[in-house]
């Protein structure tokens, strides 16, 4: 796997969704690597550096987002990179790399807190939790003696990734932590936050209709789709932070990590935290959301093929429960594969936007409250055939040059209803091959 595959990105979205960047790289991002490697071969450490945080800036609409911002004297470079709560700010000579994340103050952190502190410097690899006169801070030091974009690379991320998932997980989990240098965050728009409470409220209160439309025998498994569905919908149409990120986290790997717990309990754990998020007040909802800047990607890039197994495994379920006669749980099965795919999988671009553009479609309500453009009637279970194909086109085309065998498959599709467009979607998107020139 290319160290590279940790930050490809997507189209451009006017709304944050998922976990995901949701940016474009660098234009000449490969060529910027490369001159990273070649100066640091030749012993131009600032040059080197200099290129390869230039391969970490992404764009929106051909705009640097300023998620790295780097300021350069003959002998140093200074250099802050931006990844959710975390602002990095960072140190360079010739002979090291110095690097640190604010975390709190360390009067304001308690025993508990310090505890977790420690021990979470047991589990990094390259970096360390240090407490200076103020501030609790993670901190990276580096040797520049033998240094390539790779051993800087996965350091730097390191630290992106670490301090901004301990930053929300203190938050959450320590009650009256307050966060340091957290300036960079911008707040969301009440309009909106008004907009993501109501379709929480009512994607929640329709989950008990589902659940009593199923048959009343053996139907623990239907169940689990309906809640875990919802889980995912909320974490990568609302995007929140904090409590409600770590709780839906929390609960997911509960849900499937608990082997020797029942359907039924597990099921009754996600059915709690849901009737939790939809009796929670807007005011409590408002404070788990902000808009931030990132760098690095969370999830390491997935093999096709594992992403492929899944889809596979998922549509013989689908065949049983229509071959028993259980079509009222057919399409929700349908969505939640795209979610558990952007959920728990690494992507590369082309999986992501194609993934996307089938969520768009499936959840065409909530998309149209955003004003986009409408891919799917459900009054009238009409497709926008044209706009589809183009969405496809779109989002596979760029990357032709690079994927000797990469076809488009927008004609291909089945239009004749949801489920069949769905299943032919998940067919194509199995068939694509991404095997480099």
């Amino acid at each position: 796997m290319s160290w590279l595959d940790f930050f490809t990105t997507s189209t451009t979205y006017k709304h944050p969704f998922g976990r995901g960047i949701n940016a474009n790289i660098a234009p000449n991002e490969e060529e910027l690597f490369e001159k990273s490697y070649e100066a640091f071969e030749s012993k131009n450490i600032l040059d080197a550096y200099e290129y390869f945080l230039q391969s970490l800036q992404n764009y929106t609409k051909n705009e640097a987002n300023q998620n790295i911002i780097t300021s350069r004297t003959d002998d140093e470079l200074e250099f802050s990179i931006f990844q959710g709560t975390a602002k990095i700010v960072g140190h360079i000579t010739k002979e090291h790399l110095k690097a640190e994340v604010i975390i709190i103050k360390k009067e304001n952190a308690s025993v508990a807190l310090k505890r977790r502190i420690l021990e979470r410097n047991y589990q990094f690899t390259y970096i360390y939790y240090f407490m200076d006169e103020e501030y609790i801070k993670l901190k990276l030091f580096h040797d520049n003696t033998t240094m390539s974009p790779q051993k800087v690379f996965f350091p730097l991320r390191e630290l992106a990734l670490n301090a901004d998932f301990d930053k929300e997980y203190m938050k959450a989990e320590f009650s009256g932590t307050i966060l340091e240098d957290i300036q960079h965050l911008k707040d969301i728009p009440t309009s909106d936050l008004t907009l993501k409470y109501d379709f929480m409220k009512k994607w929640i209160e329709e989950i008990e209709p589902k659940i009593q439309s199923l048959p009343s025998n053996d139907n623990a498994g239907m169940q689990s789709f309906i809640y875990l569905n919802t889980m995912f919908k909320i974490d990568y149409l609302l995007v929140p932070h904090y409590n409600i990120y770590q709780k839906i986290t929390k609960k997911v790997q509960e849900f499937f990590s608990e082997e020797n717990t029942n359907s039924e309990s597990r099921n009754e754990e996600l059915k709690h935290y849901l009737d939790k998020l939809k009796s929670m007040d807007f005011e409590d909802f408002s404070t788990n959301f902000y808009n931030a800047k990132y760098t690095f990607n969370q999830i390491e890039k997935t093999s096709d093929e594992d992403i492929n197994v899944f889809i596979n495994e998922t549509l013989i379920k689908i065949r049983w429960y229509k071959n028993n006669r259980y079509n009222q749980i057919i399409p929700t099965i349908y969505r939640y594969i795209a979610f558990y795919i952007l959920y728990n999988y690494g992507l590369n671009p082309v999986i992501k936007e194609l993934l996307h553009t089938l969520i768009e479609i499936q959840n065409t309500n909530y998309f149209k409250a955003l004003n986009y453009p409408i891919l799917y009637d459900a009054k009238t279970k009409t497709f926008s055939k044209r706009a589809i194909i183009n969405k496809v086109e779109e989002a596979i085309t760029p990357f032709t040059n690079k994927y000797k065998s990469l076809e488009t498959f927008g004609p291909l599709l089945s239009f004749d209803s949801e489920n069949e467009f769905y299943n032919s979607f998940y067919l194509q998107l199995q068939n694509l091959n991404f095997e480099e020139i």
